[in-house]
């Protein structure tokens, strides 16, 4: 059982996706979210659940709420995954 819907945990993984880019690596990533480097694969790839405790170590280590990343707001839809950069037009709107 899971305390989050497929909707969330899909969100979830975006967000961890985006904070493995800035990281560099999972062993890096795994260290600071205090989870296993094998777990945080697993979870990404959809082999295992993403869930709600993830889900809070993620916003804690990123410093947004719980909900930003449950909502999908965080990370911002408009930034690129890889570097965080939100092109000019797009910022603008």
């Amino acid at each position: 059982m899971n305390d989050l819907t497929t909707q969330e945990q899909t969100r979830v993984r975006a967000a961890l996706a985006f904070l493995h880019a800035r990281a560099g690596t999972w062993g890096a990533l795994a260290k600071a979210l205090g989870f296993k480097e094998t777990t945080l694969g697993h979870i990404a790839a959809g082999r295992k659940n993403a869930t709600a405790s993830l889900a809070f170590r993620v916003a804690r280590f990123a410093g947004v709420g719980v909900d930003d990343v449950l909502t999908g707001r965080f990370p911002d839809p408009r930034c690129c995954p890889h570097c965080g950069h939100v092109r000019e037009q797009e910022a603008a709107e």
